[in-house]
């Protein structure tokens, strides 16, 4: 009898099944159903432990991102360009602004309240308003002004006017006026009589008119032009007396000199001794010498001096009155003499 044949596949003749092929629809699957199942992953591996979340970066604000980027110093130096920037500009604009015009509110006054003033101290209104008086205002007592008085019209004071200064932008007519110091910046026409008592000029002055005054004291007076020096009374030479010294021989034994006068006039006084000689009598020396060759007139003094045959040495610094021969002996006589240069 023939064994029964087993009909059942024999299992090592089938093929091995590969561990790794893909199920059979796994190529129907969507890009969507792939991402579910990445996402179930990783959820399963997390909570295994597998895996952790990923840290989320911190954002970093724009501020911190440009000061990154920027320096400081120029940063600091643009700070600055603006604020100086904003300090001009509200310069500027409060320059352009018209000023403030203060709005005084005025007030008038009735009779009660004037009577209240001639019976008491009051105060009338305050800085911010006016005090108008349509009529005249006689002020008995003193009156004190603790700000700036300004008047529109003419001032007449029939007293003194005192004060530490006085500024005249106009105009000034003054019938008589007391100045201890004065000083005129630019011109100063004086049209009337003008009484000086002490006149100190450092530059040039020039008078068109006369002038009269009972002493004048200059250093140097000058004629221009054609000027003329009219003087209808005396002429006075004043000044410190020179210096003179003697000639012994000349005068003789016993004799004399004197002398009177300046370097401009004066007069020689001469005694004679006992047995004069010709020579010079005396040697006479100005105080201030001339600068050039001065000019010396001698005039003889009575008739013993006009016996004389006398004659003049002169320089600069002096001159000498000398005889030719020997003068009389024991007479007195002098000689005038006038100096120019």
């Amino acid at each position: 009898m023939e064994p029964e044949k087993n009909n059942q596949p024999d299992a090592a003749s089938e093929p091995p099944k590969e561990e790794s092929q893909a199920p059979v629809d796994a190529l129907s699957r969507t890009p969507e159903d792939l991402q579910e199942e990445q996402a179930a992953k990783t959820a399963a591996e997390i909570e295994a432990g597998t895996r952790t979340l990923p840290t989320a970066e911190k954002k970093v604000s724009p501020l911190k991102k440009f000061l990154r980027k920027i320096n400081l110093y120029l940063l600091i130096f643009i700070i600055l360009i603006v604020v100086t920037g904003a300090v001009t500009l509200v310069n500027f604009l409060n320059s352009q602004k018209p000023p403030e015009v203060i709005d005084v509110a005025s007030q008038s006054l009735s009779e009660d309240a004037l009577k209240q003033l001639a019976n008491s101290d009051t105060s009338v209104g305050n800085t911010s308003q006016t005090l108008t008086i349509q009529g005249n205002a006689i002020i008995a007592g003193q009156t004190l002004m603790r700000g700036n008085l300004n008047v529109a019209g003419n001032i007449q004071s029939g007293g003194r006017i005192q004060g530490p200064s006085l500024t005249v932008s106009g105009e000034s007519n003054l019938g008589s006026a007391q100045i201890n110091t004065l000083q005129v910046a630019a011109n100063a026409a004086v049209q009337g009589n003008t009484t000086l008592r002490d006149l100190n000029v450092a530059g040039a002055s020039t008078f068109s008119g006369a002038i009269t005054a009972s002493e004048i004291t200059v250093s140097r007076l000058i004629l221009s032009g054609n000027g003329v020096l009219q003087i209808p009374n005396h002429i006075s030479f004043t000044g410190p007396a020179p210096t003179h010294t003697t000639n012994t021989a000349a005068l003789g034994s016993g004799g004399s000199v004197s002398l009177n006068g300046s370097d401009t006039s004066g007069t020689i006084n001469i005694n004679t001794g006992n047995s004069p000689a010709g020579g010079c009598f005396s040697r006479i020396t100005f105080r201030q010498a001339f600068t050039s060759q001065a000019r010396v007139i001698v005039s003889p003094v009575g008739a013993a001096a006009g016996q004389t045959q006398y004659y003049v040495d002169r320089n600069n610094s002096g001159f000498s009155i000398c005889t030719v021969n020997a003068a009389q002996a024991n007479q007195s006589f002098s000689f005038d003499y006038f100096v120019a240069n």
